[in-house]
C-alpha cells in the first residue's frame, strides 16, 4: 500500500518539526510525505524541506484549499492526513493500513498533548465517545488531524469542499455514499490543546455550532487557520 501524508500548513514553523518527525518514523513508512505551505510568511516552507519532504504551495489561504492542493499533488493509492500540530503515534499509518482492506476511508481519535493528565483523559475519551455515537448514526466523522482515503475515490467525489472549516467531515459523508468509512480506534493521534485557548465551553459551543452545519469562526473573526 502506497500511502502520501499531506500536511497542511500556515505559519507552522514552530509546531512542524515535531509532526514531520512523527511521520518520517513511522512503523510503516509512508510513500511520500508534503506539506502544503499554505500561504506562510514564517519559515515553514524552509522547516519542511530541511527535513527532507516535498513542499506545495497553495497561495489561497485555507484549509479547505490546502487539503485539496496536497490531495492532486498526491502520487500514492491513499492519501493520509494530519496537521501540522498533531504527533501521530508511531504504528499511526500501520493500523490505518492494517484496516484498509474494503474501505474507501478511514479516520481514528485524538487526544490532546502538553496538557494535564485530567485535561488529556477527557479530550480522548470524550472524543471516543462522540465518534462512536456517530459511527452508529451513520454520520462518519473525519478530523483533518486523522484520516486517510483513497486517493482516486476522493477525487471522483470532487475532493474537499471550499469552506471555511468542516470540510474534512463533508468530505467522508461524500466518500461514505461510495464505500465504507471505517473507524479505526486503535489509530491515535496526539494534537495541541491550543484550540482551547477560550476555554472548554466555547470549544464545545464552537464543535456544535460546526456540526450543525455552521462554522462561522472556528478559527477566529479573520478565519484564518494555523495550520
Amino acid at each position: 500500500m502506497r500511502i502520501s501524508v499531506v500536511i497542511p500548513a500556515h505559519n507552522e514553523e514552530a509546531f512542524l518539526p515535531k509532526a514531520l518527525q512523527a511521520v518520517l518514523t513511522q512503523t510503516l513508512p509512508p510513500f511520500e510525505v508534503i506539506v502544503v505551505d499554505n500561504a506562510s510568511t514564517d519559515r515553514t516552507r524552509e522547516v519542511a524541506e530541511g527535513l527532507g519532504v516535498r513542499v506545495v504551495y497553495c497561495p489561497q489561504k485555507g484549509v479547505a484549499y490546502a487539503r485539496q492542493a496536497g490531495l492532486l499533488a498526491a502520487r500514492g493509492e491513499w492519501v493520509a492526513m494530519t496537521d501540522a500540530d498533531s504527533i501521530p503515534l508511531p504504528t499511526w499509518l500501520q493500523t490505518l493500513a492494517r484496516h484498509g482492506e474494503g474501505a474507501v476511508a478511514l479516520y481514528g481519535p485524538l487526544r490532546f498533548y502538553g496538557v494535564s493528565p485530567w485535561t488529556a483523559l477527557v479530550s480522548e475519551w470524550g472524543y471516543r465517545a462522540f465518534l462512536n455515537l456517530m459511527a452508529l448514526l451513520g454520520k462518519p466523522n473525519l478530523a483533518g488531524a486523522n484520516m486517510m482515503f483513497f486517493r482516486e475515490a476522493a477525487l471522483e467525489v470532487g475532493g474537499f469542499p471550499e469552506v471555511e472549516a468542516r470540510e474534512d467531515v463533508l468530505l467522508g459523508w461524500k466518500l461514505k455514499r461510495m464505500g465504507r468509512v471505517r473507524y479505526v480506534p486503535e489509530a491515535l493521534v496526539l494534537t495541541s490543546p491550543r484550540r482551547l485557548k477560550g476555554g472548554w465551553g466555547r470549544f464545545l459551543a464552537q464543535q456544535v455550532k460546526n456540526l450543525l452545519g455552521d462554522p462561522r469562526g472556528y478559527f477566529g473573526e479573520d478565519g484564518g487557520r494555523e495550520r
